[in-house]
């Protein structure tokens, strides 16, 4: 019995070996599974925990290089070559003016400015800048205008010229640029040391003003002509149309054709209506201009009054006819396209008149006429009439006034008032009461005044 109990029991354990053993593989093979998704799955964390500790690096300009930048920008604009608004950021856009800088320069169009190109790029802008109106003069003496000027500082520096003047063509007008360090002197003349015939300077700074008075007037050897009345002050148009203004609101309006009773003012009221016309279109055009202030761009406008002073100046002398022919002479050897010197004159007028320069304004009122906008005619009749900027004669201010009235009257898109019809038949009838004609007087020759005659008895 015994012997069986130990067969039954033997036989029993030999039963449960096999299922134990493999119960005990099976859970050999769960724990490598386990180990082996443990590692797996360690792994993916480290790879994960790679990708996450990866760091780029990102390169962010200190605030000195964008400012080095943005002067990049603004050199590139105001030589002609658009880099968009200069925000320090050297993106397509400036890449492509650098491109194109380069390629004008003579330098390898990388897009990427090296230290020399950037150097002598900011460095030709202040040069530009510092020069005032004698830079506008001499880039519009030059046949590649303002870009001439890089061509010709880039010559200076290789010893090609000792002035900018030896490297542009020689005109009438004014074309040296003077040093930084020294005033700026505009000279309307190839060399300022040449004894020519007839030098005349005309000089920024007060101090050196005693070169234009040593200068001999035509005809008159070293004499001068004598003066007792002094240089005398320019009237105010600013202070004027303030004036004009409060008249006009007190008298609850202005003056119309049927109303008008003072021809004088009703001309004053419309002169200052269209100055504040070209005042709001000038800047308008001027807020589309990149890379350039507004004190830039008066800055460079003043170099229309000494270059077309002498246009200016026959105006109070000389007909209409004989002023545009000079005029069309001073845009022929100007080498600017008519767009580019249109545009920049509606600027000018507004900074001319905003800034109460009225050789700029003149000037810029001359070169828009010239060059086809005959509506600008009425701005210098005015300017006749009252004596603003040139003498007064209401005499040749009528013809003046005929241009611009006839452009409108031919289908020419009124620039002032363009909402008031009815200003053309108001600044007809005032010239001509002015001038002593009729209300509604044709365009007649005026009849020669007869002398008065005294009979003196003894």
């Amino acid at each position: 019995m015994f012997m069986r109990q130990i067969a039954i029991a033997a036989m029993a354990a030999s039963m449960a070996a096999a299922p134990t053993s493999r119960a005990l593989a099976d859970a050999g093979d769960v724990a490598a599974g386990v180990l082996l998704g443990v590692i797996g799955s360690a792994a993916v964390n480290s790879a994960n925990k790679q990708k996450t500790t990866t760091t780029r690096k990102v390169y962010v300009a200190s605030s000195a290089q964008r400012a080095q930048n943005r002067e990049v920008q603004t050199s590139l604009n105001y030589f002609g070559f658009p880099a968009g608004t200069p925000d320090g950021v050297l993106g397509r856009n400036s890449r492509s003016a650098i491109s194109q800088y380069q390629a004008f320069m003579g330098y390898p169009p990388t897009g990427q400015l090296t230290e020399y190109e950037r150097v002598f790029l900011s460095s030709s802008y202040h040069r530009a800048i510092s020069g005032g109106p004698a830079t506008m003069q001499a880039a519009a003496s030059n046949p590649m205008g303002i870009k001439g000027l890089l061509k010709a500082y880039q010559q200076e520096s290789m010893g090609g010229g000792a002035t900018m003047a030896a490297t542009a063509p020689v005109s009438p007008y004014a074309n040296a640029v003077a040093p930084q360090s020294e005033p700026t002197v505009i000279v309307v003349a190839p060399k300022a040391e040449a004894p020519a015939p007839a030098p005349v300077a005309v000089v920024a700074p007060a101090e050196t003003a005693t070169q234009a008075e040593a200068a001999p007037l035509p005809g008159f050897g070293a004499a001068a002509l004598p003066n007792f009345m002094g240089p005398g002050e320019s009237l105010s148009l600013a202070s004027h149309c303030n004036k004009i203004s409060l008249l006009t609101n007190t008298n609850g309006g202005f003056v119309t054709e049927a109303t008008m009773t003072d021809a004088n003012f009703a001309l004053n009221e419309q002169f200052c209506l269209a100055r504040t016309y070209a005042i709001a279109l000038g800047e308008e055009l001027s807020s589309q201009v990149q890379g350039v202030t507004k004190d830039q761009i008066a800055t460079q406008c003043e170099a229309l009054g000494p270059a077309l002073k002498d246009q200016v100046a026959s105006m109070s002398l000389r007909p209409e006819a004989e002023v545009m022919q000079e005029v069309g002479q001073f845009v022929l050897q100007s080498g600017m396209s008519p767009a580019q010197l249109a545009g920049t004159a509606k600027i000018c007028l507004s900074v001319g008149y905003r800034t109460d320069n009225m050789d700029v304004a003149l000037a810029s009122g001359l070169l828009l006429m010239v060059l086809g906008e005959q509506v600008y005619g009425e701005l210098l009749g005015h300017h006749l009439s009252q004596g603003f900027g040139t003498s007064k004669r209401p005499d040749l201010a009528l013809a003046w006034y005929q241009s611009g009235l006839d452009a409108i009257a031919a289908g020419a898109r009124p620039v002032f008032a363009p909402g008031q019809p009815e200003r053309t038949g108001l600044i007809r009838k005032a010239a001509y009461q002015l001038n002593g004609g009729g209300q509604s007087a044709p365009a007649t020759a005026p009849q020669p005044v007869a002398l008065p005659t005294f009979s003196v008895e003894n």
